[in-house]
């Protein structure tokens, strides 16, 4: 977000600010859109129903490990190099928990809903108090996440309201199933139903991939070869996907799915998505740090058993976003098209200095909506982005955008010091190798906030 030293940079386009720490000579004017008004509140804690950041972000928590001594895999990417940059935010966290106030009511409007990312500096700033790494594995939601889960038949839409601000790793591999609709709600059909759709998986295997290339097609062929490419690149910095057992499962996995979709096949960037079912389903049996996973010390029957879950919940996953992968891929385009705009209304300075420089929003975002921002961001953060992922469910691609809107504006500022090629490079080699849950947290806020905004009023982003 932009920093106080924008703020005023930020005025003099004519755009009224909304940082209720600054005085207010209009208290008559007319009050902003109830919409953003009630956002605040939102992320305040106010928010009845979904229990998305407002009402997880209120307490600074103690250290997990120190609260229930609860082990969870370590999903890090060795580094190679030092973060070339730091987050001034992480050190600068203000240790008061959030106030709700009402002075947001008297908020000045604004013409065209213009919302430079300091309209919101006070809140993110009270967001990061929390102590975000502690979220997922508190008690108290341990708690609610061990109720829910040890019902008869879960409610999936309380438990999306619990996994959208983080699952508990453990709890992790039963959510995900459940969140996908791959495992039933009622815990009486779960393993009956699991049983069968790994015996699925077996026979499509079989049917498959258990062939000689004599009896597949030449595009077949071609498939699978360029698969076998691409699975050593996959998360070419975690030591655990250079082991050939786990190249020969994401190949498996990879084209069972791509022959079994044939409107899409497969689509480099693909191999990404199979990476974080992979080894959430595996840490179910492994544990430790996954750098010292050998995959090896697994039978066949539970490697079987990770790659039909994997499978299953793949084709979950992009049965909401077919055509992101389909020739030309207009899903992702059309996203694209709509992170430019949602740009452009929530900070326009930054917007306009990439137009100038004729930087296209394709060039860089595209492969953010493929991958799903798995290439951007330190691996072992990829799970609890996820979690939020799956808990959107359906609505997912609309609210990527938000995501990725917010991820992009962390650097408003570098940005707008930046050429063309030095954006280009800026952009491809972003800055994140030192990223703790308190980044990754602050973006989702932020996009849950500018989703709430303007998802409702498509009018907003009109010109």
């Amino acid at each position: 977000m932009k920093n106080s030293s924008n703020n005023n940079n930020s005025s003099s386009t004519n755009h009224s600010q909304f940082d209720h720490k600054s005085p207010r000579n209009d208290e008559s004017s007319t009050t902003i859109d109830s919409r953003f008004n009630q956002t605040l509140k939102n992320v305040q804690g106010l928010l009845k129903g979904r229990s998305i950041p407002g009402k997880v972000l209120l307490t600074r928590r103690s250290d997990p490990a120190d609260e229930l001594n609860m082990p969870s895999p370590d999903y890090r990417r060795s580094q190679s190099a030092k973060d070339i940059r730091t987050s001034e935010q992480a050190n600068k966290l203000p240790e008061k928990v959030v106030q709700s106030t009402s002075k947001e009511d008297n908020t000045p409007n604004v013409g065209k809903l213009k919302l430079t990312t300091s309209n919101i500096e006070n809140v993110s700033n009270e967001v990061q108090s929390s102590s975000i790494g502690a979220r997922a594995t508190d008690s108290a939601r341990v708690m609610k996440f061990t109720k829910e889960l040890s019902g008869t038949t879960v409610r999936l839409e309380r438990l999306r309201e619990l996994a959208w601000s983080g699952v508990p790793p453990y709890m992790r591999p039963t959510t995900w199933r459940l969140l996908l609709g791959y495992a039933p709600p009622n815990s009486d059909r779960r393993e009956g139903i699991l049983r069968r759709k790994r015996l699925e998986y077996l026979d499509c295997l079989s049917q498959f991939y258990d062939i000689p290339d004599t009896e597949r097609s030449d595009d077949e062929i071609n498939m699978l070869r360029q698969i076998a490419v691409d699975c050593p690149r996959t998360v070419p910095d975690v030591s655990f996907f250079q082991q050939e057992q786990v190249q020969k499962s994401l190949e498996r996995v990879l084209y069972t799915w791509a022959i079994r979709h044939p409107a899409s096949g497969y689509v480099q960037g693909i191999n990404d998505l199979v990476t974080p079912f992979l080894v959430v389903f595996l840490s179910e049996h492994l544990e430790g740090s996954i750098d010292t996973w050998l995959i090896s010390t697994l039978s066949l029957q539970k490697i079987s058993e990770i790659e039909a879950d994997c499978y299953w919940c793949l084709s979950k996953l992009l049965d909401g976003m077919q055509d992101h992968y389909t020739f030309a891929q207009p899903g992702i385009q059309r996203l694209v098209f709509k992170l430019k705009e949602i740009v452009r209304r929530i900070d326009e300075p930054v917007s306009r200095h990439m137009e100038e420089q004729g930087l296209e929003f394709l060039q860089f975002a595209f492969r953010w909506f493929n991958c799903l921002l798995i290439r951007e961001i330190p691996f072992h953060l990829v799970t609890r982005l996820w979690d939020t992922y799956l808990a959107e469910g359906d609505a997912l691609p609309d609210f990527l955008v938000y995501i990725y809107a917010s991820f992009l504006l962390t650097w408003s500022d570098e940005l707008q010091k930046l050429d063309f090629q030095e954006m280009v490079m800026f952009l491809q080699h972003l800055p994140t190798q030192n990223w703790s849950h308190q980044e990754l947290e602050m973006v989702l806020s932020r996009a849950y906030m500018w989703h709430s905004m303007f998802n409702s009023s498509p009018r907003h982003l009109a010109s």
